[in-house]
């Protein structure tokens, strides 16, 4: 029998039920909820093609099989982000970045924390294409920091871009 490995220690991701090393909820519904998108997308143009009957049920075969790609792409991209990991990297590292003048890290680290859960949800999409989305969202994200888009943003795309090369490597 299979023994099941559990864990509490937060480097290993655990999953907040079972305990389970390397869980990526986040990831995983990020991914499901624009997989959803694009599948209902790709759904409505099909039913609309198939005629009136196949239209809505068009609409929700693609909108599940888009949550399931999308999930299962959101999932793969998580798990090669551990939080834990990131936070600590960019805590040590964020003093020697050109734009970290005179500001401490509880104003950089949601900048960060928002590039690379962003990078999670826009899987398979560059920085420059989702910026204005992702400065339209700021305000949202920020939490405490008060750092206004155009100084927060190249903390966002330094976070964004450590992924994208990673996932290049891999």
């Amino acid at each position: 029998m299979k023994q099941t490995i559990r864990s509490t220690d937060p480097i290993t991701n655990p999953d907040p039920i079972t305990h389970a090393p390397g869980a990526h909820v986040v990831g995983t519904g990020l991914g499901a909820a624009a997989g959803g998108a694009v599948g209902v997308a790709g759904a409505v143009i099909t039913g609309a093609v198939m005629g009136t009957v196949a239209g809505p049920i068009g609409v929700v075969a693609g909108a599940a099989v888009g949550a399931v790609v999308g999930g299962l792409a959101g999932k793969a991209v998580a798990e090669d982000v551990n939080p834990t990991i990131e936070e600590k990297y960019w805590f040590e590292t964020y003093k020697t970045r050109p734009y970290a003048v005179n500001k401490s890290f509880e104003q950089y680290g949601p900048a960060y924390r928002y590039g690379w859960e962003s990078y999670g949800r826009y899987t398979g999409r560059g920085f420059d294409e989702v910026v204005i989305d992702l400065e339209r969202d700021w305000d949202g994200a920020r939490g405490n920091s008060h750092l206004v888009w155009t100084d927060a943003q190249p903390a966002a795309r330094d976070a964004w871009d450590r992924l994208a090369k990673r996932h290049k490597k891999s």
